[in-house]
């Protein structure tokens, strides 16, 4: 059974950086991609960033490019999202995520979810 669980959220001022993990387990093979999502209230949950099982990466919010990046500790099983000069827009619940083998900007096509973590930019 594949679980996945975020972690590394909070209040931070603008302009500040945070490191939002990923931590999965239950995976019979390594043949999958993580990606990140985040949902604003009243928004629709949107992609984010995606790493696929080849440490291919891909930008799904074009806001973020330039300021967010991706990465894979593959001994911890982890993904990592990294965050700098957070603005106040950048505020919601980020979420990882699984499908097989490759990204996807759908959010529909990613079958496991983790509950979630709160990311809050604010002065």
């Amino acid at each position: 059974q594949v679980q996945l669980v975020e972690s590394g959220g909070g209040l931070v001022q603008p302009g500040g950086s945070l490191r939002l993990s990923c931590a999965a387990s239950g995976f019979t093979s390594d043949y999958y991609a993580i990606g990140w999502f985040r949902q604003a209230p009243g928004k629709e949950r949107e992609g984010v960033l995606c790493i696929s099982n080849t440490d291919r990466y891909t930008y799904y919010a074009d806001s973020v490019k330039g300021r967010f990046t991706i990465s894979r500790d593959k001994g911890k099983n982890t993904v990592y999202l990294q965050m700098n000069s957070l603005k106040p827009e950048d505020t919601a619940v980020y979420y990882c995520a699984t499908r097989d083998y490759y990204c996807s900007g759908y959010v529909q096509s990613y079958r496991t979810w983790g509950q979630g973590t709160q990311v809050t930019v604010s002065s």
